[in-house]
């Protein structure tokens, strides 16, 4: 706002000028065209007709007012560049330096349709312009549930990370499998000042378990609609987010939109860029009301204060439970019930630019919310199809989103200058060590690597065990790297039992393993198999914490400890189980014939 400011007072002061410099120009010309009373004239041939006392004094005289008035001349056309220029240019946000992070965009405070394309309505008025303290706490509210889940909140909080330049609050409501794994994998990853709260997601399925939904989330796809009972109470504001978001630029100045919200509006949102609210993608289709287009909630700015104030859970309910009696079922989860909340009351919401949730679902218009790259700022993979959804700049997003995917993580633990940050224990404990040892000692890179925290990523697959009746149950473990890949289709078909796996792998070779898994018929048929992937860090083969990690997520009484080099004959699972119902007691020994084999 304050740069707008000066860019009016720029423009009044180029226009003064534009009219005051020609006249004072032939204020000076008309006075310096007499000479003793006499006019002179500016051209020679005209001043040998009229003065006979034409010298070479006075032609350089003339000559030096032309070379003025020509200076003059191309100074009135570059004042008229500017001018248009600055007529041409919108007023656009504009980035401080560096002891602020963002001032705000323009965006939109109505409900107006997605006919404004990238800046949208709402005019700015000059004053000042609140912005993001460069060490403000940015708060972030996440719903994650399941092993695919937390693989996707991944990638969502590497981009996050990527760009941002302020300290994270992240508030993931989970359930067990997604705490058990995301808690594991921020403790492990050691990022500076990010905090990371769980919230029980099972414990709020009561809230929302009457509400029958279609949509391919869940449950857990109506769990935004608590999160002001759910969150702390002193929690003032929060961004909600999906699990299928990319950022493309830093959260603050998300964050900052808050300063311009007004009155009673208290919920953030894109408007919906496909048909489907309109009720015309197919004949009979019966959507939910919604405001126009109605909104999409992949992207949720909340004021949690004035929604807890507003009495927020007796209104979303009282108007899911009118609706249902009609619609019978939701089919977009939470959606629904936002958008039938707000037709009722559109006064509840401040429209963002449509760029801070570009939605790449079939039957999208997202292409008219950017014209070049510098205007993404949010991409949301809201189609069941992900990343095979039909959009003719797909290439261009999935690329975008693929360089998350294999960033290595381990680039993100850099520190906030000038911002205080809470004190971890092991950190400190991490740096009192790493300071004690010997850089001049020959062993001094193996003890380092002693000290070395490596980012965990538990079950990267989806795991399901049923444990045995009788609690005989054995457990195959190994540990691996990239180059012996091959050998778990023919240990798959050889044990048919659990199998607890810890893999050593970079970002980008756990997305080829990925892949690899997915298009294996093999692999993909067996659920009771754990795959834990330990990202690479330093230049040793951390064996021993390979071994750790995989006998530590055993599920049986026994297990059955190999390299992954040794192919286990057919049978021996059922053998090695009937041989601990006989015995009913834990048997931990390894076989002296067979090295690196225990039992």
């Amino acid at each position: 706002m304050l740069g707008i400011c000066r860019g009016r007072r720029k423009f009044l002061a180029a226009s003064l000028s534009l009219l005051c410099i020609p006249a004072i120009t032939w204020i000076y010309l008309f006075s310096g065209s007499f000479e003793d009373g006499k006019p002179v004239s500016l051209s020679p041939l005209e001043s040998q007709a009229h003065s006979p006392r034409y010298t070479a004094s006075s032609q350089r005289e003339r000559e030096s007012l032309e070379v003025r008035m020509r200076e003059v001349e191309e100074e009135n056309r570059a004042l008229r560049r500017q001018l248009s220029l600055a007529q041409g240019r919108a007023p656009s946000h504009r980035r401080g330096n560096h002891s602020k992070t963002y001032s705000m965009e323009e965006g939109t405070g109505d409900s107006e349709n997605l006919r404004a394309g990238i800046v949208a309505g709402n005019s700015s008025e000059c004053g000042q312009q609140p912005v993001v303290e460069k060490c403000e706490t940015i708060h972030v509210a996440i719903v994650c549930a399941g092993y695919n889940a937390s693989r996707d909140v991944v990638t969502l909080v590497k981009s996050v990370l990527f760009h941002r330049r302020n300290p994270l609050h992240f508030h993931l409501i989970a359930d067990s499998i997604a705490e058990q794994i995301l808690a594991t994998l921020f403790q492990t990853w050691m990022v500076p000042a990010v905090r990371v709260d769980f919230y029980n997601a099972d414990e709020l399925k009561s809230e929302v378990s009457w509400i029958p939904n279609k949509h391919y989330s869940g449950i857990y796809g109506l769990m935004k609609l608590v999160l002001t009972k759910t969150l702390p109470a002193n929690l003032e504001r929060v961004i909600v987010l999906d699990t299928d978001i990319t950022f493309a630029t830093d959260i603050a100045e998300l964050w900052a939109v808050f300063h311009k919200f007004k009155g009673q509006q208290v919920l953030g949102l894109v408007e919906n860029q496909s048909d489907w609210y309109l009720g015309n993608l197919w004949k009979n289709h019966r959507p939910w009301p919604a405001l126009g287009r109605g909104y999409n909630t992949g992207v949720i700015l909340l004021l949690l204060d004035k929604l807890r104030k507003m009495k927020w859970e007796q209104m979303w309910r009282l108007t899911a439970e009118r609706e249902l009696m009609g619609m019978l079922s939701t089919s977009l989860a939470d959606q629904d019930i936002f958008n039938a909340v707000i037709k009722q009351n559109p006064f509840l919401v401040y429209q963002l630019p449509c760029f801070w949730n570009v939605q790449l679902s079939d039957h999208t218009r997202s292409e008219q919310c950017y014209r070049d790259v510098s205007d993404l700022k949010v991409i949301h993979w809201n189609s069941p199809k992900k990343l095979r959804v039909k959009n003719k700049h797909v290439e261009f997003f999935r690329n975008l989103y693929l360089t998350f995917l294999e960033y290595d993580g381990n680039l993100l633990r850099r520190e906030l200058f000038g911002c205080p940050s809470e004190a971890d224990v092991n950190s400190e404990n991490l740096q009192k060590q790493l300071s004690e040892l010997d850089e001049d000692d020959l062993c001094y890179e193996f003890r380092r690597e002693r000290f070395t925290v490596h980012r965990t990523h538990l079950y990267f697959l989806h795991y399901e065990y049923e444990p045995a009746a009788d609690s005989t149950d054995v457990t195959l473990v190994a540990q691996l790297s990239m180059d012996r890949l091959q050998m778990l289709e023919a240990i798959c078909k050889h044990w048919e039992g659990p199998i607890s796996l810890a893999l050593y792998l970079s970002d980008a070779e756990a997305q080829q393993f990925l892949r690899y898994a997915q298009g294996s018929e093999v692999l993909m048929s067996r659920h009771n198999v754990g795959y834990h992937i330990v990202y690479k860090e330093g230049q040793f083969y951390p064996v021993n914490l390979l071994r750790n990690v995989a006998m530590k997520h055993i599920s049986t009484p026994y297990m059955f400890l190999s390299d992954i080099d040794f192919l286990p004959m057919y049978g021996l699972y059922e053998y090695l189980s009937f041989d601990f119902s006989q015995t009913l007691s834990p048997i931990i020994s390894c076989k002296t014939t067979v090295p690196n084999t225990c039992l």
